[in-house]
């Protein structure tokens, strides 16, 4: 063992030493060939040094690689039948570097049998495909590259999203696009759709993404045929990096200082050293071998009930450490091998990233309808991932195996203290545990069918998604407000509110698909394509709610009750107690149950045309069959009415037209019918205590889906590449909108989700990013880019009538909805790129939270404003790098308020759902890439 433990390390080392070897003697060509009016990728397109024999054929996805080249000067020439040959000068290739050069072809115009040769240089013809990318896009969408990703202060996907025209982030990691809620967005990793990573609601948790595994974002506002169908808002695309053009090696290291927690004394509950790697270590957990609810309601015996007593977790000490500075590490290595005989080339790519945080919410006020409560929050958060991605090119044939795994381990300890209109002062205590995670594999194959363009794809998924609560533990002390009597813990009857809660929630996702496309002789370009995809879903959602209460005979000795009682929270559980009988195992049995399973299966089929139907106009339309089958069914339950089961098809017609007024100008107009489905918790009759909202959430099971027209032009100009000036116009109809209300029917409010009968939206957008040198043509401003966008939207949501539902008003905005988006950036390079400055700006306009019930009025979130800025200088000539963030610079109050006087402004009057600081946060870091 140790002799091939030693040969697999002197292996590694030398295959470190000849990539590094190779990379300093070298350099390469790569890039991809498009077609210059559609951004089709051109498959088979002939590549090749000129002056030389060296040459390669563009792949199934357009792309080439021109490898083992001397650093020099090179010219190359394209190729391709039906278009302008294009050569293109002024290459310089640089020793370990891939000078990357992605090419747009014209159609050729002439019969005449001379060739035609359009020559450029190298900068001409990035600027030319950068163009083609830019205006050629079928629909309306924004989009961010991971060289943009690079000069921003963004650590995870969420954050990256703040930049995107129209997009807001809530609870810094649920994405709001123009205005609409989470829950009307869909996301995709690597072309697989992601299900949703909350128990509670219709949401995907963007923070679990960390920012350098992302080759791009792309964000589609308008629907195509080719597009899952379930959105209203946008489709949020991310894509992983694929296979490397060149080997490379590169780590980072960070360090962030948060001026509200770090340094500070740091409280939680017991900490385990598995707890700094991610994963809990097991003692939360209830032991297997554990009785079970029906052995429980059934009745258990003395010696059961001490034996089980003793195995719940019973720490309930609360330590006091320092909050660390926020830690985060980066290592990717990524290896290429081509064949010299073949051209065949085997690529992987192998990421991993760790994080830990510890971050503290001090005074966070709750006070509204009887409460007044002031809370401390502490938050240790330790967030881990890795992505391997292995691709293999033969001939114009691709396929590519892609992998991503990130997991986010959050433990939070939260005190408070405070009085409620019951007469009691309050001692609160919460140990509250949630370890998320995220496995999506994808195998994608890409192939060209013959020789005149026609291509099929197909790919295979699975997802897991994993939502682990194991014991977040609760306790109440109470006494009679304005004495000083000393706290009394309250153990005579077991609530959601200060009970401990077991739960995990385990999603398995498989989704297969294939598209195929043709060119067709139909106008004077067009495109076919058609496609299946099938989804299937299966959940369990697992919870119990366990606790220690008084025996009765305990309960009937008042003396010993307040002796008991009043024992501090690390000795109320204590062994010598649980041995001597005091304490009886509870548990919590609702009917139905709060635990579920649930499964859909959504099998969809699309028809699309790409019509070039005169050199300037170009139609893009079709159909889309979605075809849903859901069931929601709970572990336990009485009633053929709290079991879900919905099947429907539905056809989706979209159509988006685009006009090239000039060469920098299109005009677009869309029009796609798309819709929302419930999710499985927005139907499952499961109850859950949210002790931070102090309101219970529960589902609807006969909500319908909502039916969406969306309407939208665009005018779009392009000043130069990398250049824009869009001005967007856009409607949107909702009928049967899945919203969030306060039912307080009773003195207990839920957060329930109700079917509003309709809503209208409509909104304009508008977006710049233009370099400043129009000022004044100096080579400082030419380096300074200006950037912003900016959304303003109105909506007006219609409740039921007559539906049962207690409901304070006939209309209101829809919920999530801002009327206002702002982000904006002022970007500047210095010495070659080798000091660059940036800084951001984003403020998003008030926006409601939660429907008015009978009394609970309608919950909104104050507007705040956020500064981010980034300094990076390269070093080690161009090899490493450093950078300082500063983030939330301004550090203005997070606030969600109920509008009392309905006036919509947080103002006299009005109660405080809660209002807190989350501090600015300071980053150091570095990176290195061999």
């Amino acid at each position: 063992m140790k002799k091939l433990l030693s040969a697999l390390s002197i292996l590694f080392v030398s295959s470190l030493f000849t990539i590094q070897l190779f990379a300093q003697t070298t350099g390469k060509i790569g890039g991809k060939v498009i077609d210059s009016k559609t951004s089709e990728t051109l498959i088979g397109a002939t590549v090749s040094i000129q002056g030389t024999t060296k040459g390669v054929a563009t792949d199934v996805a357009g792309k080439y690689l021109l490898g083992g080249l001397a650093p020099g000067k090179y010219t190359i020439e394209v190729r391709y039948i039906g278009y302008q040959t294009k050569s293109i000068s002024d290459i310089v290739v640089k020793a370990g570097e891939v000078s990357d050069l992605d090419i747009a072809l014209a159609a050729s115009t002439s019969k005449a049998l001379n060739e035609v040769v359009v020559r450029s240089t190298y900068r001409q013809a990035s600027v030319a495909s950068l163009y083609a990318v830019q205006k050629n896009s079928v629909s309306i969408s924004d989009g961010i590259s991971s060289e943009v990703i690079k000069k921003s202060p963004d650590r995870n996907t969420a954050d990256v999203l703040k930049r995107v025209s129209g997009a807001t982030i809530q609870d810094n990691k649920f994405v709001v696009i123009r205005g609409l809620s989470d829950r009307y967005n869909t996301a995709m990793l690597d072309g697989a759709s992601l299900p949703s990573t909350e128990n509670n609601r219709k949401a995907f948790s963007f923070d679990i993404v960390p920012s350098n595994l992302v080759e791009n974002l792309t964000i589609t506002k308008t629907a195509t045929p080719d597009q899952p169908g379930d959105f209203a808002g946008g489709l949020i695309q991310i894509f992983t990096k694929d296979l490397p053009d060149q080997n490379f090696i590169s780590f980072g290291i960070s360090q962030g200082y948060n001026t509200a927690s770090t340094f500070k004394d740091f409280i939680s509950g017991p900490r385990n050293a598995t707890d700094y790697l991610g994963f809990d270590n097991g003692r939360r957990q209830l032991p297997n071998g554990f009785a079970s609810s029906t052995q429980i309601a059934n009745g258990l015996t003395d010696q059961q009930n001490l034996n089980n007593l003793r195995a719940l977790p019973n720490d309930w000490n609360r330590y006091i450490n320092t909050a660390l500075p926020t830690q985060n590490y980066q290592f990717s290595i990524g290896k290429v091998k081509e064949s010299e005989k073949s051209g065949n080339r085997f690529g992987a790519i192998l990421a991993l990233t760790y994080r830990n945080q510890q971050n503290i919410y001090s005074d966070i006020k709750r006070d509204f309808y009887g409460y007044d409560y002031s809370d401390d929050a502490y938050k240790f958060s330790t967030s881990v991932g890795a992505l391997l991605n292995l691709g293999y090119t033969f001939g114009k044939n691709k396929i590519t195996f892609k992998n991503v795994y990130n997991r986010i381990f959050d433990d939070q300890y939260l005190g408070r203290t405070g009085h409620n209109n019951s007469g009691f002062d309050v001692n609160y205590y919460a140990f509250d545990l949630q370890q998320k995670a995220l496995l999506k594999s994808t195998l994608e194959g890409n192939h060209p069918i013959g020789e005149k363009g026609a291509k099929i794809n197909w790919e295979v998924s699975y997802g897991n998604v994993l939502n682990d609560q194991p014991g977040q533990r609760k306790a109440l002390y109470t006494r009679a407000s304005g004495t000083d009597n000393p706290y009394q813990a309250v153990l005579s009857s077991l609530t959601k509110e200060n009970s401990t809660l077991f739960g995990k929630l385990n999603e398995d996702s498989y989704s297969g698909g294939v598209n195929y496309s043709t060119p067709i002789k139909l106008f004077t370009q067009s495109t076919l394509k058609a496609g299946l995809l099938s989804l299937y879903r299966d959940r369990n959602y697992d919870v119990r709610f366990i606790g220690p209460l008084f025996s009765q005979e305990v309960l009937n000795d008042p003396d010993r009750v307040n002796e008991i009682s009043r024992r501090p929270l690390n000795r109320l559980f204590s062994r010598d107690l649980i041995d001597a009988g005091v304490y009886d195992l509870n548990e919590i049995s609702n009917i139905p149950s709060d635990s579920y399973t649930a499964n859909s299966l959504t099998n969809s089929g699309y028809l699309m045309l790409d019509n070039k139907l005169t050199e300037k106009l170009r139609l893009v339309w079709g159909a889309r069959v979605e075809q849903f089958n859901v069931n929601v069914t709970p572990l336990v339950y009485s009633n053929a009415t709290d079991k879900v089961h919905q099947n429907y098809t539905d056809i989706l017609p979209s159509a988006n037209l685009t006009y090239n007024l000039t060469d920098k100008i299109n005009l677009r107009a869309s029009y796609s019918r798309t819709l929302a489905r419930p999710e499985f918790r927005e139907l499952a009759t499961s109850s859950y205590y949210d002790y931070e909202l102090l309101a219970f959430q529960q589902g609807t099971p006969n909500l319908k889906r909502t039916n969406i027209d969306n309407f939208d032009v665009r005018f779009e100009l392009f000043p130069s590449a990398g250049q824009i000036f869009s001005v967007s116009g856009f409607y949107k109809k909702f009928n049967n909108a899945i919203e969030a209300y306060n039912d307080d029917a009773t003195s207990t409010r839920v957060i329930r989700y109700f079917n509003s009968d309709y809503a209208n939206v409509y909104g304009a957008e508008l977006e710049v990013r233009k370099s400043l040198d129009f000022i004044m043509p100096t080579a400082f401003l030419k380096s300074t880019t200006a950037y912003a966008n900016i959304a303003i939207a109105k909506s007006v949501a219609h409740n039921p009538v007559n539906s049962g539902l207690n409901l304070q008003f006939a209309d209101r905005p829809l919920i999530g909805q801002a009327p206002y988006v702002v982000n904006a950036g002022l970007q500047h390079n210095f010495f070659n790129n080798n000091l660059t400055f940036n800084a951001l700006f984003n403020r998003v306009g008030q926006r409601l939270s939660i429907a008015a019930g009978g009394q609970y009025a309608n919950v909104y979130e104050v507007p705040r404003s956020v500064i981010d800025a980034q300094l990076g200088v390269k070093v080690l000539k161009g090899k490493g790098e450093l950078k300082f963030n500063a983030g939330d610079i301004l550090n203005q109050r997070i606030s969600f308020y109920y509008d009392q006087n309905n006036n919509k402004k947080y103002d006299t009057g009005d109660y405080t759902q809660s209002s807190y600081k989350q501090g600015s946060t300071y980053t150091m870091s570095f990176t290195y890439t061999l």
